[in-house]
Formats: structure tokens, C-alpha cells, sequence
């Protein structure tokens, strides 16, 4: 099969580390991939959002699949167009439709998703900029910390947790009426605070049937002891210690089973992978958000502990077919630790180079911001590099992914140095 892989993160390059090693791969092309993805397969220098530029590559390369990372071009529409196309529509595509996307692309639409479904989730309401005075009273519902919550794409940073109502109602209106995450704040989803334990779940769908594939926790800010500003991702953990088999059968029958009822009674068109973004609460999930995608950097922790063929699961995804592909999963600990610029998540310099990566022992590099500058490698983004660890232990792997993180240097490098402590025993 002829492969196009969409994306250019740390999660595409650990995609495209597996989907290279697949028999059933004999060319993998992506767009517009990362100095990493370019040691996995062809990259190509292409924009995910151009959907007239994929299609027509997809015609002239004669690719049998398209896999997608990033949520933007779903929730943009891309399947729909391949959908529409006479041609495309028989390119097997891994990824929802627009409308599927929307339990991505809008917090709103995922609630009442939830509601019509009976899938446990916070108490809220959502609010658009006409209703800014009840938004600001329904507050008044909850007592702090109160959560507020863009409607649409905000490049993970439109989550806002505010200690007090005063800071609530600020945060309210500079969201509202000030578009502080441009139109995706359009319209504020204000829900209430749940208090408990994260873990990220995931699973591949064909729309009538599923499989669960390794669960993870990540760790999204910045400061050790999970203190400063929140981030694309400081690390992750897979297995997660305390969701054993009891847990995940919570999960698997309070909120993946339902979720995928309701795609299949709603008719939504949906090939590809969710992720539940949940809080355990005295033991019991609740969906915090969905993804219409793997995690990053959740997918360089779980993709290493997947001993199936990925390419083989995408395509029974897309045939219909995934109740007869039950995933192979190692019982082994991935820990990945996210080496960062400095400054991350704020503002950082690029551009400096990075040393040490081929003295690296032990562990899988993933690439996310990271180019080729001719002869050397590049930092080119805030997080640069996953640095992925697989042992019988979480203390094994936590040990092995720290001696490296220490090998790989750039200017500015940092990272957190907590990444799994608070799960050992």
C-alpha cells in the first residue's frame, strides 16, 4: 500500500515510525512531515488545510490511504471532500467526517453529544456573545474553581481555570467580547470543576464497532508538581498504574460503549481513532473532552506498546472489518520525557542546533520541532524532542528516558524531571 500521513509532529513521527515497518507499506509519504517522519518514509512540502493539494497528490502518487494526525484538516472537512470525489472516496481514509469532528472542534457540540447519550460528563452551559449577562450570572451556580472553555479550536489553549469569580467573569469577558481566542471564543462553554484523576483513553473506530488501544496519562503544564502554564504535552506514562481492568471496564461501559452507540445512531460518518480525555472521580469516569485523533505526546508512549501492525488495524477500520483485529498490546512501561525551548510555552527562540542524538542509548527519539539545516538538526518548534523509553517497570523506563534526556542537548533545552514520579509506588 501507498501511504500519505498528514502532520508534522512528535505524534506523526512516531506514526510514521510504525506505519514504516508494516509489510503492508510500500511507500509512505508525509506532509509535511519533520526532520524525524523524513527517516521514516518521503516528505512532502505540503499544507494539511489544502484539500485541492492532498486530493490531487493523492491522485498522481496513487495512494491507497490517507491517515490524518492533526485534527484541524477533519474538522476542516477533508474527509467530507475525499468523500465527494469520486475518485478519492475509494482512497481509504482514517479520520471522522467534519461532523464527527465537531466532538473536537466544538466543546458545545461534545456536550450535548453527551447529554443525548447519557455519557457522564460536568454539569454546564454554553453561551454565544449575545448572552454575556447570563453567562456571567449562570456562574453563580458554581462555587470556584470555575471552568471556561472556548467552543471551538484554540490550539489547546483555550481551557481556562479561574480560582475566583472575579477572575471568571474577566476571563469571561475578554473571551466573549474581546475574542481573546479569536472566533473560537465566540461562543463559552462555562462547566463545573471536577476533581480527581486524568487519564487519557483511546480507541480505533469503524463506526459500528471498536477496539481499545493503550491508555495514557500525560502531564500538560510545565512546572514539576504540575505548577505554571498549561502546554502541549511535558510527557506520558503508558500503562497508567491506577486504572486497572476494573476502571477500564468502567470506562469501557459508562463511556466508550455509549460513545460509539451514539455515532452510529446519530449516522455519523467516522473511520479512525478518538481519544476520551477523562477524570476519575472517586473511581468513576467522566469525560472531560474529546480528540478526534491520537494524543501528543500520548501517541509516542502508546504507538511503542502496540505490538499489532498499525497499518493492518487502519484498514479494517476503514473496511468495516476492526471486530476481527483485536490489537496485541505490550505489557511493558513507556514513559516519554518532552525535551523543550526554552521559554516554552511562551515565547522561545528556534534554530539552534542540536548534538548528542546519535549517542542516545536505550531509548526512541521522537521528533516535533526539530528540521534538517543541511548537515545538522535544527530546533524548529516549543517542544523539540520525545524522548520515549520501554521497560518492564515505570521506574526502568522513567531511569532509561532521563540518562537520555540528559545525552540530547540544544541551547535552552528543558524539561520536567517528575515525569511519572507521582505514579511509582
Amino acid at each position: 500500500m501507498r501511504i500519505l500521513l498528514i502532520g508534522s509532529g512528535g505524534r506523526e513521527h512516531a506514526m510514521a515510525w510504525k506505519i514504516s515497518r508494516s509489510p503492508l507499506c510500500e511507500k509512505l509519504f508525509i506532509a509535511p512531515g519533520n526532520a524525524g517522519t523524513a527517516l521514516c518514509g518521503e516528505n512532502v512540502d505540503m499544507q494539511p488545510n489544502d484539500k485541492e493539494a492532498v486530493g490531487g497528490f493523492v491522485r498522481s502518487n496513487s495512494v491507497n490511504m490517507v491517515v490524518v494526525g492533526p485534527e484541524e484538516p477533519l474538522v476542516k472537512g477533508l474527509a467530507d471532500y475525499f468523500a465527494a470525489d469520486e475518485h478519492l472516496r475509494r482512497v481509504m481514509f482514517v479520520g471522522p467526517s467534519s461532523e464527527g469532528a465537531r466532538l473536537e472542534g466544538s466543546k458545545a457540540f461534545a456536550k450535548a453529544f453527551m447529554e443525548r447519550n447519557q455519557i457522564p460528563t460536568a454539569a454546564y452551559r454554553a453561551f454565544n456573545r449575545d448572552q454575556a449577562t447570563e453567562a456571567r450570572e449562570f456562574l453563580g451556580r458554581f462555587s470556584p474553581p470555575y471552568v471556561l472553555k472556548a467552543d471551538g479550536l484554540a490550539a489547546g489553549k483555550g481551557v481556562v481555570i479561574c480560582t475566583t469569580r472575579a477572575e471568571a467573569e474577566q476571563n469571561l469577558d475578554e473571551m466573549l467580547r474581546e475574542g481573546k481566542f479569536g472566533e473560537a471564543s465566540s461562543t463559552v462553554v462555562i462547566e463545573e470543576f471536577l476533581d480527581g484523576k486524568e487519564i487519557s483513553v483511546f480507541v480505533l473506530t469503524d463506526g459500528e464497532t471498536y477496539q481499545v488501544l493503550p491508555a495514557a496519562k500525560d502531564y500538560k503544564r510545565v512546572g514539576e508538581h504540575d505548577t505554571g502554564a498549561n502546554t502541549g504535552g511535558m510527557g506520558a506514562v503508558s500503562p497508567v498504574p491506577f486504572a486497572d481492568d476494573e476502571v477500564m471496564k468502567r470506562i469501557e461501559e459508562r463511556i466508550i460503549q455509549p460513545t460509539i452507540g451514539g455515532i452510529r445512531k446519530e449516522g455519523i460518518d467516522y473511520h479512525g481513532f478518538i481519544f476520551f480525555g477523562l477524570m476519575l472521580v472517586d473511581g468513576n469516569p467522566y469525560v472531560i473532552e474529546y480528540n478526534v485523533r491520537l494524543g501528543d505526546p500520548e501517541a509516542e508512549v502508546i504507538i511503542p506498546r502496540l505490538e499489532s501492525d498499525l497499518v493492518e488495524l487502519m484498514k479494517a477500520a476503514c473496511n468495516g472489518k476492526l471486530k476481527d483485529c483485536a490489537p496485541v498490546i505490550s505489557p511493558r512501561y513507556a514513559l516519554a520525557v518532552m525535551l523543550t525551548s526554552g521559554g516554552y510555552p511562551d515565547a522561545y527562540q528556534k534554530g539552534y542546533v542540536i548534538e548528542g542524538t546519535e549517542e542516545v542509548d536505550g531509548s526512541q527519539l521522537f521528533y516535533a520541532g526539530v528540521q534538517q539545516d543541511v548537515d545538522q538538526l535544527v530546533t524548529s518548534g516549543g517542544r523539540v524532542i520525545a524522548v520515549t523509553s520501554l521497560a518492564d517497570d515505570l521506574e526502568g523506563a522513567r531511569s532509561i528516558s532521563y540518562t537520555n534526556a540528559r545525552v540530547v542537548d540544544f541551547k535552552g533545552k528543558y524539561y520536567r524531571r517528575d515525569i511519572g514520579k507521582d505514579l511509582l509506588k
